[in-house]
């Protein structure tokens, strides 16, 4: 982290770890919301293209803390894998790619944010980095889900069945994945 993104970097990293260790074990509750305004707090969000040089790129959780920047993708990732390292069941995380209304103009746009399941059909709690507070996806009338993965599957709109391997079908979900893998993290 330092030799990529300076002490900036190795700092971020070390508030990380500090984080994990004073979490691990505690109530979901608490880790759900440290973990949600850990990244809205430090990362600022900003396009891919302002970030990467590119349309859409799905960062590792180690290069938006570098970076401290991106994008929903980024911060759906980072809050996944942070909270998969305290031992939440992967099972129970999905990145949701949703529409979004955004504003009075109620302009639909691409939007990703990470869901919490206590059950495979159960109403997911919503971790933005738009709106600071988590809440039931049925109180978040300005998001229409699309479709939702994990490592694990696949869903389609709202369904509570996988319908494929995400690994296989998301070219950019498989990629962060390999990246991750090569910094440590498993999927």
């Amino acid at each position: 982290m330092q030799r990529l993104y300076g002490r900036s970097g190795l700092a971020i990293l070390e508030e990380w770890f500090t984080l994990i260790d004073r979490l691990q074990g505690g109530d979901l509750d608490t880790q759900l919301r440290e973990v949600n305004d850990f990244f809205n707090r430090r990362v600022r969000w900003l396009e891919d293209t302002q970030i990467w040089g590119t349309e859409d790129y799905w960062a590792t959780p180690l290069e938006t803390m570098g970076k401290r920047q991106g994008d929903c993708e980024d911060y759906s990732i980072a809050k996944y894998v942070t909270l998969k390292e305290l031992g939440v069941p992967g099972s129970k995380l999905r990145m949701i790619y949703v529409r979004a209304r955004i504003g009075r103009s109620q302009i639909n746009q691409a939007h990703m944010v990470l869901g919490y399941y206590e059950t495979p059909s159960a109403v997911p709690q919503v971790l933005d980095n738009l709106v600071p507070s988590i809440t039931p996806a049925s109180q978040r009338t300005d998001l229409d889900p699309v479709f939702s993965f994990n490592s694990e599957g696949l869903w389609a709109g709202g369904s509570s069945q996988s319908r494929a391997d995400p690994v296989a079908r998301l070219s950019r979900w498989r990629s962060v994945i390999e990246r991750m893998q090569q910094q440590g993290f498993l999927s």
